[in-house]
């Protein structure tokens, strides 16, 4: 990649950045302005992904010997299934620690003496983060 595609791919990605933080800390104060904010984000973050792309796809091709492109192959799906554990792990475990934390302090707050008994199933939800980088670093280990 060349500096002036460096410099656009940095642009693009700050502007996607900026410019919905801008939008909603600029944007009336109402429920609309919510949704109106996610789809800014989402437009500007897969935009600066559309861009990301077309500059690193579209440099000069080139040819890999077949033995070489299969590893490659390989390798690219290995880190591929890494992320993907990780993120999706991840998410759902952001999800079950919303509603098992929540469930926990409305428990707590009427019963004090059910702390222990709420924390073991808040920490079972973070329990599946770990699991997914554990796994993402096992195959991150066979490649």
């Amino acid at each position: 990649m060349t500096t002036a595609t460096k410099i656009i791919f940095i642009a693009a990605l700050i502007l996607s950045i900026i410019i919905p933080f801008g939008y909603y800390l600029i944007g009336a104060k109402n429920k609309k302005r919510y949704k109106r904010t996610i789809g800014a984000n989402a437009f500007f973050f897969f935009g600066a992904f559309a861009i990301a792309s077309i500059m690193l796809l579209g440099g000069p091709e080139v040819q890999a010997a077949s033995g070489d492109s299969a590893a490659g192959l390989a390798t690219g799906l290995g880190y591929l299934a890494a992320a993907l554990v990780t993120g999706l792990s991840c998410i759902g475990g952001g999800i079950a620690v919303a509603s098992a934390a929540s469930a926990a302090l409305g428990a707590i707050s009427e019963d004090s003496s059910v702390l222990g008994k709420s924390l073991i199933f808040v920490g079972l939800a973070e329990g599946v983060c770990l699991y997914g980088l554990i796994i993402s670093f096992m195959i991150l280990g066979k490649l």
